[in-house]
């Protein structure tokens, strides 16, 4: 069997872990030994537990130095080793230094170049990953026919609640952004503060993060001539209240040049559409994807200017946003952007072909 390693400090309750159990369990046994070399701090949570029993062979990699870590992971005999951390918070980058398997993939964690000596590859789709982006890229793209990203079908969602819960009006027209905070930019609020003033009555539904943001982002709101009170924060909740509170939208807004990625993964699943702005990067371009794998290409713009004008159209529209509410609803867990089981065996085929080549079968 070909050995897939997953190298990871995040699989637990985090953007990575939440999208990851079914790629790990829908992997061929008969085919693929699944392994994971891991630091994730331990835990008895639900989540952590599941990414577990997804494993075939778990190896601890907390207070083990790279160069032993990668020895571990060469003695182990991995054909294919999945980095899904990149360069984000906690990453061990010099793992991949010490090439630790013959095939090394970036996955996920960092959706863009890393320049790690030592990362080959990177899982990607055409959009993502256009041509004219390959040469600022040093991994090559591993391409899958769809989509790049990965889901989990089996996410737990709460009883819809009512919009009074959340201090939503029932006749008001909701736009929402519930990525970090730390995703928006001036030049992105300074937008979605125009489509408020040209949607009368909107609102728009935020993350509370913290108090310092929440404070700067209304008195962005006031000097842009927008009321405090039509922008409303929602706290953080469980995992399966954030999923069902979807539903109380009309209209996700998406931010850049970060877009959304598992947060545009939750939008999508739950029913909720999205307007999203593409540019020249990965990171960029990733709810475009999601957009176009689900069947709703039309929802991709590649400028603010286009952007601004599609969100106003739909929100002084809301039967169009209520059409692609229902499209979602009954085409969208049906679309090629949630059929795991095709893309898991999408990956495989592709990792197979390198660890073969890799063995010189």
């Amino acid at each position: 069997r070909i050995r897939i390693g997953y190298l990871s400090g995040d699989l637990h309750t985090h953007a990575v872990g939440l999208l990851v159990p079914e790629l790990l369990e829908l992997h061929d046994r008969e085919r693929f030994e699944v392994w994971a070399f891991d630091w994730t701090p331990e835990s008895a949570t639900p989540q952590r537990q599941r990414l577990l029993a997804a494993i075939d062979q778990h190896v601890r990699l907390a207070g083990v130095d790279d160069l032993t870590a990668a020895r571990l992971i060469a003695q182990s005999g991995i054909d294919v080793l999945v980095d899904l951390q990149g360069l984000t918070n906690g990453a061990r980058p010099a793992i991949l230094g010490h090439r630790a398997a013959p095939v090394q993939v970036s996955y996920l964690g960092l959706p863009g170049t890393s320049a790690v000596p030592g990362v080959d590859w990177m899982l990607a789709d055409r959009f993502v990953m256009p041509p004219e982006l390959l040469p600022y890229c040093t991994e090559k793209p591993i391409y899958l026919p769809h989509c790049y990203q990965v889901s989990d079908r089996q996410r737990e969602v709460a009883p819809k609640p009512e919009r009074s819960k959340y201090g939503l009006p029932d006749d008001a027209f909701v736009f929402c952004s519930f990525n970090n905070n730390h995703k928006f930019t001036p030049e992105m609020f300074g937008s979605w503060m125009r489509i408020l003033a040209a949607v009368p009555g909107s609102l728009l539904w935020l993350l509370a993060d913290n108090d310092t943001c929440r404070s700067n982002l209304l008195a962005a709101a006031q000097a842009a001539g927008v009321a405090p009170e039509r922008l409303v924060f929602a706290p953080r909740v469980s995992p399966a209240e954030y999923l069902a509170r979807f539903q109380l939208a009309d209209l996700m807004l998406d931010t850049f040049p970060f877009n959304a990625g598992t947060t545009a993964s939750d939008a999508l699943w739950m029913g909720l559409p999205i307007v999203t702005r593409a540019g020249r990067t990965y990171i960029s371009r990733m709810a475009g994807s999601l957009l176009h794998a689900v069947g709703l290409p039309d929802l991709v713009t590649h400028d603010l200017a286009d952007y601004e004008k599609l969100a106003i159209t739909i929100g002084q529209q809301p039967m169009r946003a209520a059409s692609y509410r229902r499209y979602l609803t009954e085409h969208g867990r049906s679309s090629p952007l949630f059929d795991l089981p095709r893309l898991v065996r999408d990956i495989e085929a592709e990792f197979e072909k390198l660890a073969l080549a890799a063995r010189g079968a």
